[in-house]
Order: C-alpha cells, then structure tokens, then sequence
C-alpha cells in the first residue's frame, strides 16, 4: 500500500488527508472540542483505521460523496470496526453499503461544533454531492472537481457537470478545496496544451512536479488557485476560449468539448 500524509490545522478542526490504492484521498476531520472525528470517504478501510490508531482517534461519521467502489470500499469494515454512522447522498443510498443516514442538496451536517452544507454535483455520477463548512472556509468535492481538472462524465452529462463546477466556482476564493485523487500532476500537463500562455498555470505546474518528485501531495488547493489555473473553470476566458478556436462558442459547449480532450489525451 502506498500512503502519504497531509496534516492540516483548519478553525479548530485537525485534518489529516492521505492517499490509499494507488491514487485515492481519504480525509480525516477531527474536531478538537468534542473530539468527534469524521472519515470523507473509505477507498481501504484497513489504511483508514491504521492512520485513526496512529492520531488515537475513533470514527464516529463517514461521509460518502459518491458510490464509485474506490470511495465506497471501506464502508462495511470501517463501520463494523467503529460503529460510525455513513452518511451520503440521497440519489445513490442503493449503491453505498452500510448507509445511515441520507442527504440532499441544501441539508446540514455537523462534525462536533462544525456545520457542513450539503451541495449536489452530478455529472461524475447522477447523485454525486459536495460537503462544504462555510464557517471553517473548506470544502470535500470528492471527484467533481480536481486540481487543474474535473471528473470523466461516467453517468451524467456535460451540462449537468458544468453547471456543478459553476456552483463551486461561486464559493469564496479563499475555500480550502480537498478532492478525492491526487491526479494534478497530469491534469498540469493537458491544462499546459489549452493555455500554454498561462503564467499563474505554468508555476502551478512547476509547483506540483516540485512536490511530486519529493513524494509530496499536491493538495489541498483552493476555488481561487483553481479559478486562476484550471482549464475546466475558465471556460468563459477570452484567451483560452481563443485558443482552442471556440471563440464564439457558449462556454457549456467549450466545457464540453474540454472534457472530450481530456478523455482522449495521454
């Protein structure tokens, strides 16, 4: 198992984030007042209960942000071992094992003192959320939304994608962004072939091959560092939309046509 750590202090709230499998984030919220602690997401239950050992916290919730198996993989082990309630979105409760609890767009969520907004993001998957503490400044978008990239379209469409990127995109630029794969790395090089020109792009790509070759994440990032890099929420960017000749385009059909590239490039 391959395994690297980030920890984080965030508004009374202790965060670890790690990477599991091969490229999968787990993350950890511990809430230093009550001393609930929270698991987003379960690729492997077995990393997930070694890295709560290792703090000396229990798990008492487990937020799902979508069915996929490599978010999901951990649920049974992790709630055998722990008795955490698994919370996850209402539209995909049939296909997450051991859930608890159901939620749906605009209902909140609390870890100790700390309230989270639940905000749907379909298009990776039908029923796909987001868990979003506007208190704290930090958000959990599983795989909506990446560093330099977005999630492949495996269930919704182009348009119900881009309109769930165009809802983070409004969140505070200063937001704390974790994702569910440490993928910056080759997002970097599809977004250098779209806006080869982009000086806030080309030392995020210096930054993220500087981190990687040490063996460090690259999360986590932030809406603002995203809006200034991020191919997929720039569609409406004169340069960029000049580049790949869709000048006059919509900026839902330059998203869509974006994911296509993505999807074909190597």
């Amino acid at each position: 198992m391959f395994r690297r750590s980030f920890g984080g202090l965030q508004m009374g709230m202790q965060i670890e984030a790690f990477i599991c499998r091969s490229d999968n984030y787990c993350v950890l919220i511990h809430d230093d007042e009550t001393g609930v602690t929270a698991a987003v997401d379960a690729p492997d239950g077995d990393a997930i209960l070694s890295q709560l050992k290792a703090k000396g916290w229990g798990l008492d919730l487990l937020f799902i942000t979508h069915h996929h198996g490599d978010h999901v993989a951990g649920n049974i082990a992790l709630k055998k071992a722990t008795g955490c309630t698994i919370i996850g979105p209402q539209k995909e409760a049939k296909s997450i094992p051991g859930i608890g609890r159901t939620v749906a767009d605009g209902e909140a969520v609390e870890i100790g003192a700390h309230s989270f907004s639940v905000i749907e993001t379909p298009g990776h998957t039908t029923g796909h959320v987001a868990y979003w503490c506007e208190g704290s400044g930090l958000i959990f978008v599983g795989d909506t939304l990446f560093s330099l990239g977005c999630g492949r379209l495996f269930e919704g469409t182009a348009a119900q994608m881009f309109a769930s990127l165009g809802r983070l995109a409004t969140l505070p630029r200063e937001t704390v962004l974790y994702c569910g794969h440490e993928y910056t790395a080759d997002n970097a090089r599809f977004a250098l072939t779209i806006e080869p020109k982009n000086l806030d792009l080309e030392a995020r790509a210096e930054e993220v091959g500087r981190l990687r070759s040490g063996g460090q994440n690259t999360l986590p990032t932030t809406i603002g560092q995203e809006l200034a890099t991020n191919p997929f929420l720039r569609t409406n960017k004169r340069r960029l939309r000049t580049a790949i000749g869709m000048q006059s385009d919509a900026p839902e059909a330059v998203f869509a046509e974006l994911r296509h590239r993505k999807d074909n490039f190597s």
